[in-house]
């Protein structure tokens, strides 16, 4: 018989299940749930994008395309890079059509990342960077944001974190889960440093259009930064595209090349379904992504200061759809409040430490929800929170 226990390569036996999958788990086995967990827009897919796709499918258009993508896609991203961030991408050699934006993050570890090097990767942040680094044989250094500093990395943290054997940086900016934004300044004096390097930027920039006062400024905008970035996003947040799985990088033509070999073997083409889909968003989705980011505009200032009067204090996020408060005050650790409020008043939120350790005392709220639905929520959390100081809930 064969011992399944020494097959498996430590590697692989050593990584976590993501912490954020055991709430979605516990969700599951209960009825009539308030979730407030999943990264995920409740607005449908635009009728004039699921056009697209029906009339590619009635015109029989269910064939490969190539490995890259289809030309018009790309040609569709370079313009819409260009025209919206002031990016400036060869359509032909400098961008993949990816499945989903996870598979461009995967890539780009993949053809970068060698054994033993390092990855700087700033925490909280979004779960699947430190495994997929590690599946490369490589090593995530993480790098704790801080409140004080409404969680963005620092010039000085990150030039405290590279060493000779640093290999990428990855800016998820804005951030998921903590809503935190780089402005133009800041990514300058991030820039400044990493210009002192060897190191590769890996931006994901999948919330670039998601946000809040100001315009997103892409890493790769800057020009000693362009030549070394590269950039990932997708068409799951800005368009309500999520089950579509589309994503696509954009980088240097040396650097997408040697991306492109391991897409060829591992996936082959991006669904064709889905591409003819995205180029209908990306020529005529301006009003879409309008529409829908200034009703998360509103949903945002909703939840924030209900979370401030109920007495969860919580930074104004100025990005993407997540509240990051801070539950620390109650005196349960972050997974102990999650459980608690999930038991008690069947309300689901994520833990900040499913985030990284530095997450601790905070918890990942979405507000990809209506804003009856978070309203609801808010009561249920405000009952939740008085009953605990009653000694009600134990």
């Amino acid at each position: 018989m064969i011992d399944k226990n020494t097959i498996i390569p430590k590697r692989i036996s050593d990584i976590k299940p993501s912490g954020i999958r055991k709430f979605f788990d516990l969700l599951n086995e209960m009825d009539d749930v308030i979730s407030l967990t999943v990264g995920e827009p409740d607005f449908v897919t635009p009728q004039h994008i699921r056009d697209a796709a029906i009339t590619s499918l009635e015109g029989g258009k269910t064939y490969y395309t190539g490995n890259s993508g289809m030309p018009a896609l790309r040609e569709s991203i370079a313009e819409y890079l260009n025209r919206r961030f002031s990016l400036d991408y060869s359509p032909k050699d400098e961008v993949i059509v990816t499945v989903g934006g996870s598979e461009a993050i995967d890539l780009a570890v993949r053809a970068i990342v060698d054994t033993d090097d390092e990855v700087i990767i700033p925490i909280p942040s979004f779960v699947c960077y430190g495994p997929i680094v590690e599946l490369s044989h490589g090593k995530p250094v993480f790098v704790e944001t801080k409140a004080e500093d409404n969680f963005k990395l620092t010039p000085e943290a990150l030039e405290a974190a590279i060493t000779p054997k640093t290999k990428m940086i990855v800016i998820p900016f804005p951030n998921n889960p903590t809503g935190a934004v780089l402005t133009k300044s800041e990514l300058e004096a991030l820039a400044r440093v990493i210009e002192k390097t060897n190191a590769i930027v890996l931006s994901d920039e999948i919330y670039a259009e998601l946000t809040y006062g100001f315009k997103h400024t892409s890493i790769a905008s800057i020009p000693s930064m362009k030549d070394r970035t590269i950039l990932v996003s997708g068409f799951s947040k800005a368009y309500a595209m999520t089950g579509w799985r589309l994503g696509y990088l954009a980088g240097p033509t040396e650097l997408v090349s040697q991306m492109l070999k391991i897409h060829q073997y591992a996936i082959m083409c991006a669904p064709t379904t889905s591409q003819f889909a995205a180029i209908e968003a990306m020529k005529n989705g301006d009003s879409d992504i309008a529409e829908m980011s200034a009703e998360y505009n509103r949903r945002r200032k909703f939840l924030v200061s209900g979370l401030n009067k109920i007495g969860l204090d919580c930074f104004e996020p100025e990005g993407a759809f997540y509240a990051f408060p801070n539950v620390g005050k109650s005196g349960l650790s972050s997974e102990e409040f999650a459980e608690k409020l999930l038991y008690s008043k069947k309300v689901a939120i994520v833990p900040g430490n499913a985030f990284g350790s530095c997450g601790e005392g905070f918890a990942r709220i979405s507000y990809a929800y209506s804003v009856k639905h978070i309203s609801l929520a808010l009561e249920r959390l405000e009952e939740f929170l008085t009953e605990l100081k009653q000694g009600k809930i134990k």
